[in-house]
């Protein structure tokens, strides 16, 4: 008997011992990192698209039937080779015709100046004449305007033959406008007729070929939103990835940033041009790049975790509001790449509100204030505060609850 009131002591005892235990809240934890000395390289990151440095459209100039196609897609060309031939027959028809009109008008010119001639010299035998009184003055008037007459036909019949000539001229053109010549030299990346195919060249020349002039130099044109803009630079080093070769990362530079501004529902941005070497030909043109140029770079400072700029310790009140621990409060936007100085609110603004947490000797979160710089999105620049290299801080709250653990509940598991 005495054995079971002690057993049944000994349960009541545990029973409000363990009421009390886990009637207290969870004791908080943090998770903490340290402060390091080392490099920051700060970013702007943009998606851009693979294109030729030069790309050239060729057309047509004269209107017919593909009747020839020299090159093909991927087709090296040479500046001035023969890459399509449209049918030359009526070019030739009207070549040989405006050479028959010609040869007509210079014929019509040397009779001309016979003429001439012949009116020439019976004007000077009237003038004689006139002064030995043998003819009248009616017929030197006649030989004048006879030869006035002349000297007019022999200018319409010059006039005639240069445009003859002009037509001859204009026609020996079109003919050799029938055969379509690479304006460059490059690479054929699109061909858009086939052999048969009528071409019509109007008020707007349409496109036969898309001519790279050179693959082994290329660009990305990317778009750069107006918070980062200031921070690029000419000459700016540049890395970017393709879906291709997503387990290579190539190397560009920046070349030319447009002032034009592209406004896209509201949103405001500036192309930038990435020059890129491809000796290798394995970038090719419409390939989608994503781009990371490195716009400031700091060695040996002293550099926080940027989660430790986001962390605000939970007070016991919030704990049993929420009804759970959890991990602290946010402060600021997180600074992802592309931020740097001067960016308030987010880890990197120099707005001299930025606090981190460090843990004092009873285990409480202790605020120390900082000035940040420049970011990488994974750690922020100290530039002033009361820390050092190795302080650890606060990057996260976590708090372990008493009742997951191993004792279980005092009366037992329930069934």
């Amino acid at each position: 008997m005495k054995r079971i009131v002690g057993a049944v002591i000994l349960l009541t005892v545990l029973g409000v011992a363990g009421y009390f235990y886990f009637k207290q809240p969870p004791k908080a934890q943090y998770k903490t990192q340290k402060v390091e000395r080392g490099a920051i390289t700060s970013t702007v990151s943009a998606t851009g698209t693979l294109n030729a440095v030069v790309t050239v459209q060729v057309g047509t100039q004269v209107s017919g039937t593909i009747a020839k196609l020299y090159v093909d897609f991927n087709s090296p060309v040479k500046k001035g080779q023969p890459i399509a031939q449209i049918d030359p027959a009526l070019f030739n028809s009207a070549v040989q015709q405006s050479r028959g009109n010609a040869l007509n008008a210079e014929a019509s010119l040397a009779k001309a100046k016979v003429t001439l001639a012949d009116a020439k010299r019976t004007l000077g035998r009237n003038r004689e004449l006139l002064k030995e009184g043998i003819i009248a003055q009616s017929d030197l008037d006649a030989a004048q305007t006879a030869y006035d007459s002349a000297l007019a036909g022999v200018k319409a019949a010059e006039a005639s033959v240069m445009q003859t000539r002009g037509a001859l001229k204009q026609a020996e053109t079109n003919l050799n406008y029938s055969t379509i010549r690479s304006p460059v030299d490059g690479t054929v990346v699109s061909r858009n007729v086939d052999v048969g195919q009528t071409v019509a060249a109007s008020f707007q020349t349409p496109t036969l070929f898309t001519i790279a002039q050179d693959l082994t130099k290329m660009q990305i044109d990317t778009s750069v939103d107006e918070s980062d803009i200031s921070k690029l630079k000419v000459g700016q080093k540049a890395t970017f990835t393709v879906d291709a070769y997503s387990d290579r990362q190539f190397e560009g530079s920046v070349v030319q940033i447009r002032n034009a501004p592209v406004v896209t529902q509201n949103v405001v941005t500036y192309v930038t041009v990435i020059a890129v070497d491809n000796k290798e030909l394995k970038l090719k043109p419409g390939m989608t790049a994503n781009v990371t140029v490195e716009t400031l770079r700091k060695d040996n400072l002293l550099k926080v975790p940027a989660a430790a700029l986001r962390f605000k310790p939970r007070s016991d009140k919030d704990t049993k509001a929420s009804g759970k621990p959890g991990s602290g409060g946010m402060t600021g936007t997180g600074g992802g790449q592309g931020s740097g100085p001067g960016a308030k609110g987010r880890p990197g603004g120099k707005d001299g509100g930025q606090k981190v947490y460090t843990l004092n000797a009873e285990g409480k979160p202790v605020p120390v204030s900082i000035t940040t710089g420049i970011t990488d999105g994974s750690f922020v620049e100290v530039l002033t505060g009361n820390l050092k290299e190795g302080d650890d801080v606060i990057v996260e709250q976590v708090s372990q609850d008493k009742k997951k653990g191993g004792m279980g509940s005092p009366m037992g598991p329930r069934f």
